[in-house]
């Protein structure tokens, strides 16, 4: 079975000590969707949002994030991390907003975290700036697509996991 790593041999929230492993190249990438009604897609897509550039701002504020994650989550190191994308995609024949993240470094620890941290706080840039149009939208569909690097190898998402 399984040991949560972040548990001391008491069970108490421990940080991890990852000075004994070899730095690597270590990349994520995470997604998750805003779902909104036609309107509210459109609004954003024509540029006519009165809040402004929708996807810049969701873009900003997921870069932001992925790079302020160790003061959100307990435990998470602080990384110097070397890239952060965040590529935000309409999808109009759903109705929603892809957004897919990427971060990147070469240290002795993952960027799982930034990478979804990222997809979150892009997700709800938009749900903030969309909410005055749109209150019933739904953020859907976060998850860690891939993870490189590391002792763990490689992960890849598989549908129906």
């Amino acid at each position: 079975m399984a040991t949560f790593s972040h548990l001391d041999q008491r069970g108490r929230a421990n940080m991890v000590d990852v000075s004994d492993k070899s730095a690597s190249v270590r990349v994520a990438r995470a997604q998750a969707f805003v779902v909104m009604n036609e309107q509210t897609l459109t609004a954003i897509i024509s540029g006519n949002h009165h809040k402004g550039d929708v996807f810049a701002t969701a873009r900003i504020a997921g870069i932001q994030a992925a790079k302020q994650t160790s003061a959100l989550i307990p435990l998470c190191h602080p990384l110097l991390l070397s890239k952060v994308s965040v590529e935000l995609t309409a999808e109009a024949d759903f109705n929603r907003v892809k957004i897919e993240t990427m971060v990147k470094l070469t240290g002795q620890t993952g960027v799982e975290m930034e990478a979804l941290t990222a997809a979150s706080i892009a997700a709800l840039t938009i749900y903030d700036m969309c909410k005055a149009l749109q209150r019933d939208m739904r953020i859907e569909g976060l998850c860690l697509l891939e993870k490189q690097g590391g002792r763990s190898g490689h992960y890849q998402y598989q549908e129906g996991e």
